[in-house]
């Protein structure tokens, strides 16, 4: 196993958006593309230590501002002891003769509300059969999960308690800055709750394995298994990320860790409070795919940017706002959209009925188009449907997709067919190697549709 075999530490990250300067018509599209990316304000640009004085400053006051808002998370799952006893076969004779253990998992969370919400990464928390949270001098108290969502990564937990937490202010993530100070508080390999310092390496880093949204801060600041669900804290004490993930195979610190943008930390987080069990993305009815060299070319750009619209749905909000294919989006909000998986991050950083301004090239022309954003339709054959009898599908429960179930099952939401969305372990579905998210277009050469009521 290498150095680099296994992803283990984690940073959450909190943060805000604060939509930028709109774009004027007429511009070339390279003058349009200078515009969106020179957006920071002179007089708001920070400082760097002027003085001997300035750099012996201690973060310690900081520290104690905002540690007793990050806790311990503790998940235990109950593990087979052999994998026989989930064959149904093996399973009547031993199954019962040796109980499954315990495995247990540490990482850290973040308290984002004074009457007991908690945020930590949902790796962290995964499959667990109970959770447990602590901070220092603190009991350990059982935390119900109000939302798990591994696309993001994100989970959050309630806690009942007779008193009001501390809880930490979530910052405008997309106000940070490469080569920000930083500080990085959680529990590293269960030693207790650890404080340590870096900058903000890198922004809008993707395609690092951990979630669907490549949208991570990259930090310096050491980080460690147990860290994961931790906070990264800007200088002014609030939690501009969360923790996230850190590249190592169980030593120290190799000085690449990532952080979730604050942005998103707070759109799951009110997805939670308004009862969802999974974060529900922001829905506006169109594919996108990323710019080549040869279209980049032929539109006139400097380098392949953007996001095109390949496909819009007639009824969905993006046709209303006038959205169409061939379109390319540039911004959103004023800022910049690099390649599809940025412009989906600025749309699930949104509310469900929000409102986002699209700086939108067609035919050599810019302009800008107002969409409302919708929850996504659950189609008309939303009901599960479980199949039985002698099949290789017994056992499996299976819907038609829709936008919704798409967005539950990780899939495109555009995909068309029969999902399967559970699997019985023991049942002849899961012997066949069925699995949730699988689609079934046809058998036999007959297509696959569900049955209407």
């Amino acid at each position: 196993m290498t150095r680099f075999a296994r992803i283990a530490a984690t940073i959450l990250a909190l943060g805000f958006a604060a939509p930028a300067a709109a774009e004027e018509a007429g511009k070339s599209l390279s003058d349009l593309l200078k515009s969106l990316t020179g957006q920071s304000d002179p007089a708001g640009e920070k400082q760097a230590p002027a003085s001997e004085a300035q750099i012996q400053l201690s973060f310690a006051p900081l520290v104690k501002a905002t540690a007793p808002s990050v806790v311990n998370v503790y998940a235990t799952t109950k593990v087979s002891q052999s994998p026989f006893f989930d064959d149904p076969f093996f399973g009547r004779f031993f199954g019962d003769a040796m109980p499954p253990r315990q495995a247990s998992s540490l990482g850290s969370g973040v308290v984002v509300d004074a009457s007991g919400l908690i945020v930590t990464n949902n790796h962290v928390i995964r499959d667990a059969d109970e959770g447990e949270g602590g901070a220092r001098g603190r009991a350990r108290i059982r935390q119900p999960v109000l939302l798990q969502d591994e696309t993001v990564d994100l989970a959050v937990l309630k806690i009942e308690t007779p008193r009001p937490l501390v809880a930490l202010a979530l910052g405008d993530s997309d106000a940070m800055e490469v080569g920000d100070l930083v500080l990085a508080i959680g529990n590293p390999f269960g030693v207790g709750q650890t404080t340590t310092s870096g900058i903000v390496s890198a922004l809008a880093r993707s395609h690092i394995g951990v979630t669907d949204f490549g949208f991570f801060i990259q930090t310096d600041a050491a980080i460690n298994p147990g860290n994961s669900g931790g906070a990264l804290i800007d200088m002014q004490g609030s939690a501009d990320r969360h923790q996230h993930r850190d590249l190592l195979q169980g030593g120290g610190s190799i000085g690449i860790g990532f952080a979730i943008p604050s942005n998103m930390v707070h759109a799951v987080v009110n997805a939670a409070r308004t009862g969802q069990d999974f974060f529900e993305r922001p829905w506006i009815g169109a594919t996108f795919e990323n710019v080549t060299a040869q279209v980049a070319e032929a539109l006139g750009l400097e380098r392949p940017t953007g996001a095109l619209v390949t496909d819009v749905d007639p009824q969905g909000p993006a046709a209303t706002a006038g959205l169409k294919a061939g379109d390319l989006v540039l911004a959103v909000n004023g800022v910049e959209v690099t390649q599809p998986d940025a412009l989906g991050y600025r749309i699930a950083t949104l509310p469900v009925g929000g409102k986002a301004l699209l700086t939108v090239w067609r035919q050599g022309k810019a302009m800008e188009l107002a969409l409302t954003t919708a929850r996504a339709p659950e189609g008309s054959a939303a009901a599960l449907a479980t199949v039985d009898g002698a099949s290789p599908f017994a056992g499996a429960k299976v819907a038609e997709l829709s936008p919704r179930l798409a967005q539950k099952l990780r899939l495109p939401e555009n995909a068309k067919g029969v999902a399967i969305v559970e699997v019985d372990a023991r049942s002849p579905a899961a012997q066949f190697g069925m699995q949730p998210g699988d689609i079934v277009r046809s058998v036999n050469g007959a297509e696959i549709v569900m049955p209407t009521a």
